[in-house]
């Protein structure tokens, strides 16, 4: 099987990095005139032929977009991609659906068997538990445009629309202290997600601020669903462990694993024990009780990382933007304490 040339074949053939060279390909304002020269003259020399129009040597558009997401069946990512799906078509593109299971396995797979040459640029929402996006990098370096939204890797500098988990997390918090919870614990992500990590700092500082004490043992690190919010109240409420007089859980869906998990102990959500989650997905309120959250801004998340994407696509030079809107704190039953 005839093997064709990549830019990591010109990078090796010049002893410099890929992404100078995707750079040089799609003749980027940071590369200078003689570097660029250079990496065109080798392309020619090797018969590179670029995979797709994002390189800037090719103009044919394929009116596609691929998005990259881990899950479409809970309230946010449908929400997400409703966004992304009427913008694109209100600019005359279809996307094309990838979904990973929250698998980085099955992302990393997928990423690789792309083909790129069939998408005029991709958007992408990381897994879980994606401890390296190099195939991410991959794709970029050989120059097709990427948005990251919601789970967002930190380690790849690009564009980027996230949520302001920092500040929601804060509110959260700051919320459950005003209505007179003293020891609040966090039932979290797996460690080490951009927006995980974001949260778990809002948290920390809302008690420092409101000069309560941290401790690590409240802090629960496990899955994204109700299950495991029904898992993490039973390790908060174990044999030897403290009694926390509320819970700040990562999502609205292990918030309601929580009440869940409480209800099974006869504890009362609210007036013994307070709950609030993130993200307003609408069961929030038909659970008994209704729970407090902050509401994500998922439609626009969407709506601002297709933007994002097509204002990459159609310019030649493109500088990487990261946006970060705005969620609002939603007051309902399941923090009104004593009640």
């Amino acid at each position: 099987m005839r093997r064709f040339t990549t830019i990591k074949d010109i990078a090796k053939e010049l002893g410099i990095s890929v992404a100078t060279v995707s750079r040089a390909l799609r003749d980027a304002y940071d590369v200078s005139a003689e570097t660029r020269k250079l990496v065109m003259e080798t392309a020619k020399k090797l018969n590179y032929k670029p995979n797709f129009n994002a390189t800037g040597l090719v103009k044919s558009s394929t009116h596609k977009l691929g998005v990259v997401i881990p899950a479409i069946t809970n309230y946010y990512f449908s929400t997400v991609i409703t966004g992304i799906q009427e913008t694109a078509q209100a600019n005359g593109y279809n996307i094309i659906l990838y979904i990973t299971n929250d698998s980085h396995d099955l992302e990393q797979k997928i990423v690789k068997d792309l083909s790129l040459s069939s998408l005029d640029g991709l958007l992408a929402c990381i897994s879980s538990a994606s401890d390296s996006c190099m195939h991410f990098q991959e794709v970029i370096d050989e120059g097709m445009p990427v948005v990251f939204f919601d789970r967002v890797p930190a380690d790849i500098k690009g564009s980027k629309v996230m949520q302001d988990d920092y500040n929601g997390a804060y509110q959260a918090v700051t919320h459950l202290i005003e209505m007179g919870y003293k020891d609040i614990a966090h039932i979290t992500g797996p460690k080490d997600i951009f927006f995980t990590e974001n949260r778990l700092h809002g948290y920390k500082d809302a008690l420092e601020h409101h000069h309560l004490p941290f401790h690590s043992d409240r802090i629960v690190y496990s899955g994204f669903s109700q299950k495991a919010g029904e898992a993490d109240v039973e390790t908060l409420f174990g044999e030897n462990n403290f009694r926390p007089d509320a819970i700040f859980a990562v999502n609205d869906r292990k918030a309601i694993g929580a009440i869940v998990a409480l209800k099974r102990k006869n504890i009362r959500v609210g007036a013994d024990v307070g709950v609030i989650g993130f993200t307003d997905d609408p069961i929030c309120q038909i659970i008994s009780p209704t729970l407090s959250t902050v509401a994500e801004p998922a439609y626009e998340v969407g709506k601002k990382s297709c933007e994002l994407l097509l204002k990459h696509i159609n310019k030649k030079t493109f500088t990487g933007e990261e946006l970060v809107l705005s969620g609002e704190l939603i007051v309902r039953e399941s923090t009104l304490k004593g009640t």
